[in-house]
């Protein structure tokens, strides 16, 4: 039998504290907010949450999943390509999906398959905030590259020199703050 794991608050929200199942809600799980990038619901008890605590990082084997949130004009991330497969969903609003040097529009319930070494970003676009459900599998040997690409440069998302380092690629940009956006009080799209 598989034991519930055991949540606990975090300055950001509540991270799994030990193995096994559990239930959060969107709202009081915890967040990272980047003024450049948006802000990204944790499922994990990842470092940069956890940073300064007692609790040891936490991340699920097999899958890595997150909610990311973007505002019009603004990337989720840098333009990259990873030696894992990715899914995205577009939960609600509108983005520019980057992908393969080309755009693409979308809207609320597109879905994104990318194959192992796809490059690709989002950016938010439209009226108010883009919330897409991010999967990615976990392997051993995953490895990420930010490529140069105009396309995403044009959109804020790209790199001038291509990189394996994403202290490399994020160096020109603030780092990321435990926290949902407090403008929020509650989920704005909910």
């Amino acid at each position: 039998m598989v034991e519930e794991a055991r949540l606990e608050a975090v300055e950001s929200g509540l991270v799994p504290a030990s193995d096994g199942w559990f239930v959060v809600n969107v709202l009081d799980a915890a967040w990272l907010t980047n003024d450049a990038f948006g802000a990204r619901c944790i499922f994990e008890a990842d470092t940069p949450v956890v940073r300064g605590t007692e609790l040891e990082t936490r991340h699920f084997p097999q899958l890595g999943i997150r909610l990311t949130v973007a505002e019009p004009g603004k990337p989720t991330t840098m333009y990259h390509a990873e030696t894992s497969q990715e899914g995205f969903l577009v939960l609600a609003g509108e983005c520019l999906l980057l992908i393969e040097g080309e755009e693409r529009q979308l809207r609320a319930w597109d879905f994104v398959h990318c194959p192992q070494g796809t490059e690709h970003g989002f950016v938010g676009t439209g009226d108010g905030p883009c919330v897409i459900l991010a999967v990615g599998a976990r392997t051993e040997e995953g490895s990420i590259v930010y490529r140069r690409n105009d396309v995403a440069l044009r959109h804020g998302a790209g790199v001038e020199k291509e990189t394996p380092s994403p202290a490399e690629a994020y160096a020109p940009y603030p780092h990321w703050q435990r926290g949902r956006p407090e403008s929020w009080g509650t989920l704005p799209w909910a």
